[in-house]
């Protein structure tokens, strides 16, 4: 299967540099309507059978207008929403980031039973996550795309792909309405063939401020 991996479009919190996790939470901003809208014509050359969204409204917002391209309904799943930011939800400072992004990448290494403060732990994110990539599989689509978030889509990468680590998704962050494409199977394994660090859509004239759950991971 061809797997896609989209990045929801900017957010209001992604100006604000916010871990902002919850349900439902925000729309997209002006610029994430325009990310959006920009989709069909970046993924023209994809043949999209099947199309997932997150629970949370920003990824549902931008799903829709691939939707109305491709003529698929939107597959809603709670299992690609963000990873739950506990005790650390809508903070914005850098301590906050550096251990929401620390715990996940930690998951991604193999240390599950760490739990992020106040929120999940690494087997129910990565299990919820894989649940629906395995559901995507068994429909016998060859080409899925999912609207999902920054650290879910990295975490669940490094963890699960066979040629990217938790330096590489670390080190690389997924811009709004950037893309992540793999090929494979949940029994023979995940390779990604593109990782897409810049955004799909139309960017503003200065760099676009990410939020901690698309940044980077801090430097001590």
């Amino acid at each position: 299967m061809r797997l896609l991996l989209i990045r929801h479009g900017q957010t209001p919190s992604n100006l604000k540099h916010l871990l902002d996790t919850a349900e439902p939470g925000p729309g997209l901003t002006a610029l994430g309507e325009e990310q959006a809208a920009a989709l069909p014509g970046a993924l023209a050359s994809e043949r999209i059978d099947a199309l997932y969204a997150s629970t949370l409204v920003r990824t549902r917002e931008t799903a829709a207008p691939l939707a109305s391209a491709t003529g698929l309904d939107v597959r809603v799943r709670p299992g690609i929403r963000e990873l739950i930011a506990g005790d650390l939800e809508m903070r914005g400072d850098d301590e906050a980031a550096r251990t929401y992004l620390r715990t996940a990448f930690a998951w991604s290494a193999g240390d599950v039973g760490l739990r992020m403060p106040g929120g999940e732990d690494g087997v129910e994110a990565l299990g919820r996550y894989d649940a629906v990539v395995d559901e995507a599989y068994e429909s016998g689509a060859g080409t899925v795309a999912m609207v999902s978030h920054g650290a879910a889509i990295r975490m669940w990468v490094a963890a699960r792909a066979d040629n990217v680590d938790v330096d590489y998704a670390a080190r690389h962050a997924l811009a709004n309405t950037g893309v992540v494409i793999l090929t494979g199977s949940p029994e023979q394994g995940w390779h990604v063939l593109l990782w897409e660090g810049d955004s799909v859509g139309p960017l503003p004239h200065t760099p676009d401020p990410d939020d901690p759950a698309g940044a980077a991971v801090p430097a001590e």
